[in-house]
């Protein structure tokens, strides 16, 4: 049996050698379950809309039937992210509920069309359920529903004025709310957050430092790496130098940077299943944030 194994194995490298089949970026599936568990639902969803998992690039071969492969594929991925989701604060039972509410959903899928929308509802569920229990346990009703408002809207130019309108609140008042509950200022806060966003879309993206400040509003090209070295203490393109994954192979057909699952074995997906079936597995240790200047 173990010769049987190591022989398949040794022919399944040389095939992927010959054919320079690449793998996905182990490091950046976990950054994208972190993104999920920390609910960053825009940029979370703009990978997901970028890459769909019956795509299935940089994964390997779970079953010769392309639709019972794009099935396996996806339950390991909802199992990988209920369990970081319950690593970062979300109840056992829930996390381990909704896994099952999708699996099972997995299973009576039909189509590889059918596994793509459950992905994308499965992966907004999770991430927006982890966005409102990281905001319900730290801030006030005003402040939950400005930070909802400023990440749902990153890609606009935000202005303190219209936040205050928008929640019915004196600019002054509303101000000295949301500095007192996170420690910045509005406009840092929304600064803070463009550059966080700035920074996924240079790690995980070949999109233009030109096309990130656009697409973000900074005001010129040049205010948005001031912003960002002022940050992080590096130009855009030193931090994409240093932290640019790049998942798959070079296609012009396709953006670069969006991945979910990278290869696991016949072995794992068996174990994940027993996982999802039995719940017998030890919960995971839990995890444990100037002047006003004018907004972006």
């Amino acid at each position: 049996m173990e010769q049987d194994v190591n022989k398949e194995l040794q022919r399944l490298l040389f095939m992927q050698r010959e054919r320079l089949m690449v793998r996905s970026s182990y490091e950046h599936e976990f950054d994208f379950y972190d993104l999920v568990a920390t609910g960053e639902v825009e940029e979370v969803m703009r990978q997901v809309r970028e890459y769909h998992i019956s795509e299935l690039r940089g994964v390997g071969t779970l079953s010769p039937d392309r639709l019972r492969n794009v099935r396996y594929h996806l339950i390991i991925s909802i199992a990988m992210i209920s369990r970081y989701c319950i690593n970062y604060g979300m109840d056992v039972e829930t996390s381990y509920s909704l896994s099952d509410i999708y699996i099972q959903k997995c299973d009576a899928a039909t189509s590889t069309n059918q596994l793509d929308e459950i992905q994308q509802m499965c992966i907004e569920d999770y991430c927006t359920r982890m966005r409102a229990l990281r905001l319900d346990n730290i801030f006030s009703k005003h402040v939950v529903r400005a930070i909802e408002y400023i990440y749902s809207h990153l890609q606009d130019r935000i202005l303190v004025p219209d936040l205050s309108e928008y929640l019915g609140l004196n600019d002054a008042y509303f101000s000295k709310l949301f500095k007192k509950e996170t420690g910045v200022s509005v406009s840092d806060f929304i600064r803070i957050k463009k550059i966080d966003a700035a920074k996924h879309m240079l790690k995980h993206s070949d999109y233009s430092c030109l096309s990130i400040s656009q697409f973000l509003s900074f005001s010129t090209q040049s205010h948005f790496i001031q912003a960002f070295k002022k940050q992080t203490g590096l130009t855009p393109e030193e931090y994409r130098k240093e932290n640019f994954h790049r998942a798959f192979p070079k296609d012009v057909k396709t953006k670069q940077g969006a991945s979910l699952p990278v290869e696991h074995t016949e072995e794992e997906l068996a174990r994940l299943l027993e996982e999802a079936k039995n719940k017998n597995l030890a919960s995971p240790t839990r995890m444990p944030h100037e002047e006003e200047s004018p907004a972006l």
